[in-house]
């Protein structure tokens, strides 16, 4: 960005200075000397970040109301996924009478919850900004996803390491090993 007199100049425009007017094309046809020696300066443009998902531009927020309908969507369909690779325990249940294991039953009513709280927030905002703060804020580390009941913890690759005597020739896809 070019500054003179403290008013940046726009490069194929017109300008004034002490009395000489200056064509649309002399910052981009002249030398940095020259520039200096009427006494523009030049510095890096600034950078003004925003959050694409909430804002055209920097302080040009979208419609708020068509983002909250988008991120109780959003909240609605991560609920969903979560619940439905359980779906099949509630099926069988309803199928053969076999009890839906009490993880599982937990688990699912804890995202539920969790998605009806992510959705009272995310409703609750009156503004983009207050939107994009709760959504980019993690709510507040106040309603995480609950943990799958049946993932294994971590696994110590030292301690679970498990030593299998094979015959010399075994071969795998990759290969003999």
């Amino acid at each position: 960005m070019f500054i003179l007199d403290g008013k940046p100049l726009s490069p194929d425009r017109a300008f004034t200075h002490n009395g000489i007017s200056y064509p649309a094309n002399w910052l981009r046809l002249t030398t940095l000397a020259e520039k200096e020696a009427i006494g523009i300066t030049e510095q890096p443009d600034p950078v003004v970040a925003y959050d694409q998902r909430f804002y055209w531009g920097p302080n040009n927020p979208k419609d708020h109301g068509q983002l909250m309908d988008q991120w109780v969507l959003t909240t609605k369909q991560t609920a969903g996924s979560l619940l439905n690779q359980y779906d099949w325990y509630v099926v069988r249940q309803a199928e053969t009478g076999k009890a839906v294991p009490q993880e599982v039953l937990t688990y699912r009513q804890n995202v539920r919850i969790i998605s009806d709280n992510r959705e009272v927030m995310i409703k609750g905002t009156t503004t983009t900004d207050q939107l994009f703060a709760v959504i980019t804020g993690d709510f507040g580390g106040m309603f995480p996803w609950p943990a799958d009941p049946f993932s294994p913890p971590p696994a110590d690759p030292v301690s679970d390491a498990i030593e299998v005597e094979l015959p010399p020739d075994t071969a795998f896809s990759g290969g003999l090993i």
